[in-house]
């Protein structure tokens, strides 16, 4: 019981923020991205984090948080990329990116692996906790949070997808989305350099 209430308070603690890029992102579904890119990017996002924090707790290799701070350079280009698009290029795009391949290919898509990306870029405050909360587990009990995680995503994910529900807030969204969506994205890129240290990093190199 003990290991089951330290997995849930570690996943809460660390992930609050990700609900509501989780609402943005669900608002943002259309014929290219859908509900499956978002579900799918977070576990793949969340399974790299869990591989990283398992190796780091094994002593096989440990990554320090300012290399993986510089991911965060991956949501300051997305968000560089949407600001530049015209909205109409945007439709444009949308249309031309949906096919049959890409919707039973969820796995394969490239706005899979956007959502994996940034998942990731914004987990490496969640590597610095789960390597302790690992450290001395048994197997079973490695099991255990794990399969707790992998629960916790899908909870996550529902309650991403009931926030972006919201009237007021699709409406937000899918009106001015254009706007707010690519600034979301520059400011999350932004805070996962300063809180990973990653700028105090950059910064040293022109000393």
């Amino acid at each position: 019981m003990e290991t089951v209430i330290a997995a849930v308070v570690a996943f809460v603690a660390t992930n609050i923020d990700d609900i509501f890029l989780l609402a943005i992102y669900f608002t943002q579904v259309d014929a290219a991205f859908h509900k499956r890119h978002i579900v799918l990017g977070q576990y793949i996002g969340f399974a790299a984090i869990f591989a990283v924090s398992l190796l780091g707790f094994v002593g096989a290799l440990v990554i320090p948080e300012e290399i993986i701070g510089w991911l965060g350079f991956a949501p300051i280009y997305m968000g560089i990329k949407r600001l530049i698009q015209r909205p109409e290029e945007a439709v444009s795009k949308v249309k031309i990116g949906s096919s049959t391949s890409s919707q039973t290919n969820a796995l394969l898509n490239r706005q899979t692996y956007s959502v994996a990306v940034v998942t990731f870029a914004n987990g490496g405050d969640n590597i610095s906790i789960y390597i302790p909360l690992f450290a001395g587990k048994s197997i079973t009990e490695l099991g255990v949070i794990l399969t707790i995680f992998a629960v916790l995503i899908g909870v996550w994910c529902y309650l991403g997808y009931k926030l972006g529900s919201y009237p007021f807030l699709s409406h937000i969204i899918k009106n001015y989305g254009h706007i707010i969506v690519p600034f979301v994205l520059i400011g999350l890129g932004v805070y996962i350099l300063i809180e990973s240290h990653t700028l105090t990093a950059i910064g040293g190199l022109f000393r």
